[in-house]
């Protein structure tokens, strides 16, 4: 409740700052290149490639802005050759979403019927140019119920599930963290991230990479179905940049599923106070496009 009142308090002023938002907001770098790019640039390299994942920090105003401007610009040069996929939406209510796309619903109960985020007005404006140019989007995620009992049960939690309830999640058994993204976990909570696995929970224990790991699967999983399906359409998927920094998560799943899948990965983030001067060697692991934004720019909540 506390970010949906944020959201909806700075909505107004964002939507006014984004108007006025600039190149000088951000920067973006190309890795294979080694030089500064424009958001073009991004648009022109995906003619070889299938899905773009575009990492972004939750309440990054300037980053909202860029990746409607990238999906704009990706419609333009694929034109219906492209589908859009969400992080933000789950699997189960997809039918939800094609109803809200086609005009059968209101907005409000699209909002309500789909539990989107409380921040959604960070993403109504991709929706909303999905819904006016007869674009497709893919609701990507697990449901929070299932990474939930994932994380108390470890992934042998999932198997007892009803089979109509494993349609909304990855086929099982799925893969999970190892190497350097269990490490990443690792710090991230502080803990190993690897307990329970015997399905004997405690009060306090939860298996973080078998939650984190049955998101990033179910998303390999939902943009590999929808490939499979279409396969001249190029995809652009939005999530967390964790789970698509340095080629882990949601990317390393459906490489492993889909070894011939080309992809593209650009990971924002907010600056420092060094902004417009950045370090790149920073960043460059991260992805193929790096992009760095205004720290002053207002963020759409507070972390």
């Amino acid at each position: 409740m506390k970010k949906l009142l944020l959201s909806v308090l700075f909505l107004p002023c964002l939507a006014s700052a984004q108007d006025k938002l600039t190149e000088a907001n951000y920067k973006i770098y190309s890795v294979k290149q080694g030089k500064e790019v424009n958001l073009k640039g991004i648009v022109q390299e995906m003619k070889d490639y299938d899905v773009l994942f575009f990492g972004e920090e939750h309440n990054d105003s300037v980053t909202h802005f860029l990746e409607k401007a990238v999906l704009e610009l990706m419609q333009l040069k694929f034109g219906g050759d492209l589908a859009l996929s969400l992080e933000m939406f789950d699997r189960d209510v997809q039918p939800i979403m094609n109803e809200y796309l086609k005009g059968f619903m209101r907005e409000k109960n699209f909002i309500k019927d789909s539990r989107a985020w409380s921040n959604y007005p960070d993403y109504k404006p991709m929706v909303t140019f999905a819904k006016e140019n007869n674009m497709e989007v893919i609701c990507a995620n697990a449901p929070g119920r299932y990474a939930y009992l994932a994380g108390k049960r470890g992934p042998d939690g999932l198997k007892e599930l009803p089979e109509e309830s494993k349609a909304f999640i990855c086929p099982l058994p799925y893969d999970t963290a190892t190497g350097e993204y269990f490490n990443k976990l690792s710090e991230m909570s502080g803990h190993s991230p690897a307990a329970p696995t015997d399905g004997k929970a405690t009060a306090n224990a939860f298996n973080l990479n078998a939650s984190q790991s049955l998101w990033d699967a179910t998303m390999a999983y939902s943009i590999s179905q929808y490939m499979k399906k279409n396969k001249s359409k190029k995809i652009m998927q939005v999530n967390g940049r964790f789970h698509s920094d340095e080629g882990f998560g949601v990317v390393a799943q459906l490489k492993s599923s889909n070894p011939k899948t080309k992809v593209l990965i650009i990971s924002a983030s907010a600056g420092d106070d060094s902004f417009p001067t950045v370090d790149w060697t920073k960043y460059k692991k991260q992805g193929d496009f790096i992009i760095v934004t205004d720290p002053n720019i207002p963020k759409t909540f507070a972390d």
